[in-house]
């Protein structure tokens, strides 16, 4: 009987809780990486990339997001998974937000990562190629 008061009353909980806005989120994964506490700034914006994707702030959370991972701050993944989690991340950006101003950086970073941090220049000579198709008069065009 117990364990039943117990399971009700956590359902009652979850049930009435509210789920934060993405503004709401946003400020707090700010605030959060003013803190220094990436693993809860990546938790918010993880919550606005998949429950709130249809958001005005979508794009720069997962901007920020890719940038985390680039910076290899998520201490549980070893470089390369950090790197390969952003140039994931990176691409999403690009292809789920295209009409997006963070949509041309989420591409040029993607070739960027692999260029630089994982030499993977065939991939990268691909994005970059992309890159300059899609984009030929963006301010990252020369550098690519």
């Amino acid at each position: 009987m117990k364990s039943f008061i117990v399971l009700l009353s956590l359902f009652f909980i979850i049930g009435c809780s509210s789920k934060k806005s993405d503004k709401e989120l946003f400020d707090e994964a700010q605030q959060n990486l003013k803190l220094d506490k990436i693993p809860e700034a990546v938790i918010a914006f993880e919550e606005i990339v998949n429950d709130h994707s249809d958001s005005e702030l979508a794009p720069e959370a997962l901007s920020q997001l890719a940038g985390l991972y680039q910076n290899k701050l998520i201490k549980s993944l070893s470089e390369k998974e950090n790197l390969e989690k952003a140039i994931e991340l990176f691409k999403k950006l690009h292809s789920d937000y295209p009409k997006s101003t963070f949509a041309p950086s989420g591409l040029f970073m993607a070739g960027f990562i692999n260029a630089n941090e994982l030499q993977n220049y065939d991939e990268a000579t691909k994005l970059y190629k992309q890159f300059l198709v899609e984009y030929p008069n963006d301010e990252l065009a020369a550098s690519a």
